[in-house]
Order: structure tokens, then C-alpha cells, then sequence
């Protein structure tokens, strides 16, 4: 038997849960599919929210070849496969083929460049479905050629509608007697995620011997803490699995740091996003302490965007002990934060006039960059001047923290400076 959530999958956008904005009565993809012009698109948005579902609905409705790829066992030849089957099988008055390509952020550029020609020639139309920004992940060449639709989570009645229909319509649950009497935990830990509900939904009811089946948050909770291997990648326990690992990083504990990292590897965590919070740790927590953090976080980054998985384990694992065996410092994170509450108080202060660019006679003449001192021109390339506006001359914004890093920093502007820092 089918796992719930395939069972419950729908066929027509009549049937499709959520997504308003996008299937509702003058939603763009509800136009495509009653006009028949189909153009490519790429559909982002978190787990569970309907990409996969709406990219059949719209094959069935248009009467489409379909093709379907997934980017985590995929390579060059088979797209090359399925674009040469694409046009072979294409008579000259049908309409393109569609290939859809999950977990499109996946692809690798030479896997996306691979695409280009066929989309481009129409060959065949292409639906990608992503979790990751697409900006950041798919090549700008492929993003300028397609549509880019973004779904959201869930909304809490869309699940609320989900479970009705479960209960109501699903084949083995129908003829059993549920009540969910609370549902505060199952919407939860659902985050937002049909399939992910529906999981938890099928894994409380399975778990019961009666066919009467009560749902509280007490029995949701309990189950779940059973079930060692509910990692939830878009819930509360991704977060908080997350957020042990960059604590324990924080908190200069290799061995918790590793222990999380190896939780959010066997839960199936994205691995660029767990090299993503690395990166921001490396500056948040360590920063100045020790900058070469920051560079490892980015050649780790890139590693795991390189070399892919299993391997992209090693480089993670070498960067979290690094991290979390670095000195830390929050110095510059606490700086920015000083400085943009500093000009959300004071607003849009004017640059001081020998601060000012002055590319004209006539900016010269109205004093712009008159008394500008060009440090290079005296001795140790410094000299003393004001760089804040005069309405706030004087505030300190960044505070050296005492690691050797910094003090070295700051024995430096102190020699400059004398006492200001």
C-alpha cells in the first residue's frame, strides 16, 4: 500500500490544497493550463508545499509528454537523453514536452547550461521545483529564460482541510474512528509541510491497535520522541537541531558540534545549507578573533558545491571542529548591529564636505572634498580627521574584545589614535 500522502496526492487543481496566489480562479498557472500556453517556470518554495503535485496536474491537464528528472541522480547525459527523445517524439503541430526537474538547485552549472538550447528552442518546456533560492543556485542564463512562481507554507486551515480530508476520503483511515481533539503539536511539528503531516498522521494512527484513534498533542509528542528518526527539514526540529550545532560551535564544543553536524547529515539536511550557517558563524561568533575562519567557511561552501555527497561530509566535518576549536569574537557583528540602530535614530545625516566625491568645477567650488586629507601622504599613512557626520562625531561603534587577534587591532589605533580606541 502507498504511504498516505501519495494516496491523498491530487489530480486537478480543484483538488489542490493551498497556493491561492497561484491556482486560485485568477491565479497565473490556473491561466496556463485554460489557455494552453504553457511557458518554463520554476517553482520555489519549502518541502511539502506542492511543487511536484502541481507540475503532474499541469501535464494531465495539457495533455503533455511528461519527462522527469531528479538533480540528486541525474548528470549531462540524461538530460541529453530526454531532449534527443523530446525531439525525436515530437510531431511538428504538438506542443513541447514537458521535463520537470526536481530539486532543480541541485544541478551543477554544466548539468544547467546542458538545458539552455532546449528551452530555448522550445524543444521542450521545463518546470523546475526548488527549495533553495534560485538566484543563488540556478545559473542566471536558465533563470532569464523561465518564470520564477514562489510557493508558500501552508496556511493552518489548507492543513486543517488536509486532515479533514484524510480522515473523510482516504481509503484505510475512512473506515476507522478518528478524532482530533487537538491539533496544536500536529500543526507544529508539520511546519507548514502537507507530506510531512500526513506522516505524522499516518505514524499516530498506525501506532494505535484500536480502530478508535484519539489525537492530542500529548499523543503527537509522544509518538514523535519515539521515533528517532522524525528530522523534520522545514519544522521546529530542523531549527533546533540547527541551532544546537552553531551553540555548540559558539560554545567551543567540537564534540557536541560534530555530534550535531551528524544528526543533521543522517536526518538528510540539505548539505549547503548546513555549509551556509557555517559561513555565517564563521563571522558572527569568530570573526576578527580569527578571519581565516571566514575563509574556510566559504572554501567549505564550495567544496560541498563541488564535490556533492557522500564527500561533502569531510569538508563539513573539518570546518565545524575548526570553528568551534577558533578563538570567538562577536565584534563586528555587535558593530553593524550598533551602527544600523545608530542610523535608524539619527536618519539620513549629511556627509561631511570634505568627505563628498567632487567629479565637477562646480562641486569643487560649493567645497566638496576641499579639506579632505589623503592619509597616504603622511607618515604612516595616517592622519587625524572626523569620518562620522558632526551631528554624532565622536560614537563608538566598534569595541576590540579581548582575544590576540583584536588587541593587536586595537594597540594599532591606539598608536594612532591615542586614546579614542
Amino acid at each position: 500500500m502507498q504511504p498516505l500522502a501519495e494516496r491523498l496526492r491530487p489530480t486537478t487543481l480543484d483538488e489542490y490544497i493551498g497556493q491561492q496566489h497561484l491556482v486560485g480562479p485568477n491565479g497565473v498557472l490556473r491561466t496556463m493550463i485554460s489557455t494552453g500556453r504553457l511557458s518554463s517556470f520554476i517553482l520555489w518554495g519549502p518541502p511539502g508545499v506542492g511543487k511536484t503535485t502541481l507540475a503532474h496536474i499541469i501535464s494531465n491537464a495539457l495533455d503533455r509528454t511528461f519527462y522527469t528528472l531528479s538533480a540528486v541522480t541525474s548528470g549531462v547525459k540524461d538530460v541529453r537523453e530526454v531532449i534527443s527523445k523530446a525531439k525525436n517524439n515530437r510531431f511538428f503541430s504538438q506542443a513541447s514536452p514537458i521535463l520537470f526537474i526536481d530539486e532543480i538547485h541541485r544541478f551543477s552549472k554544466s548539468q544547467q547550461d546542458s538545458l539552455l538550447g532546449a528551452v530555448e528552442e522550445g524543444t521542450i518546456t521545463l518546470i523546475g521545483a526548488t527549495t533553495e533560492n534560485p538566484s543563488f543556485e540556478v545559473i542566471r542564463p536558465l533563470l532569464s529564460r523561465c518564470q520564477l512562481y514562489i510557493l508558500k507554507p501552508l496556511a493552518k486551515e489548507d492543513l486543517l482541510t488536509l486532515v479533514d480530508r484524510a480522515l473523510k476520503k482516504d481509503v484505510l483511515l475512512s473506515k476507522r474512528e478518528i478524532a482530533v481533539k487537538e491539533d496544536k503539536a500536529l500543526l507544529r511539528f508539520s511546519g507548514g509541510d502537507a507530506r510531512k503531516l500526513l506522516n505524522i498522521l499516518e505514524l499516530i494512527v498506525d501506532s494505535e491497535s484500536n480502530d478508535k484513534v484519539v489525537i492530542t498533542d500529548a499523543v503527537v509528542m509522544e509518538r514523535l520522541q519515539r521515533n528517532p528518526l522524525a528530522y523534520d527539514k522545514s519544522g521546529d526540529i530542523h531549527y533546533d537541531i540547527a541551532s544546537a550545532l552553531i551553540k555548540s560551535i559558539r560554545g567551543s564544543d567540537p564534540d557536541g558540534a560534530i555530534y550535531w553536524l551528524a544528526r543533521m547529515i543522517e536526518g538528510g539536511e540539505e548539505p549547503r545549507f548546513i555549509a551556509r550557517r557555517l559561513v555565517i558563524s564563521a563571522s558572527e561568533d569568530i570573526g576578527l578573533a580569527n578571519p581565516n575562519a571566514l575563509l574556510l567557511a566559504n572554501a567549505c561552501f564550495e567544496a560541498v558545491h563541488q564535490i556533492g555527497w557522500p564527500e561533502g561530509r569531510i569538508p563539513l566535518a573539518q570546518t565545524v571542529i575548526y570553528l568551534a576549536t577558533s578563538p570567538k569574537s562577536n565584534s563586528a557583528y555587535e558593530a553593524i548591529n550598533a551602527a544600523q540602530a545608530l542610523v535608524k535614530q539619527t536618519g539620513n545625516l549629511p556627509v561631511p564636505l570634505h568627505l563628498r566625491n567632487a567629479p565637477t568645477e562646480l562641486m569643487k567650488e560649493l567645497g566638496y572634498g576641499a579639506s579632505y586629507k589623503y592619509a597616504h601622504q603622511y607618515p604612516n599613512n595616517f592622519v587625524k580627521q572626523e569620518y562620522l557626520p558632526k551631528e554624532i562625531e565622536g560614537t563608538r561603534l566598534w569595541k576590540a574584545q579581548k582575544n590576540s587577534a583584536e588587541e593587536r587591532h586595537r594597540q594599532h589605533l591606539n598608536k594612532l589614535w591615542g586614546d579614542k580606541f
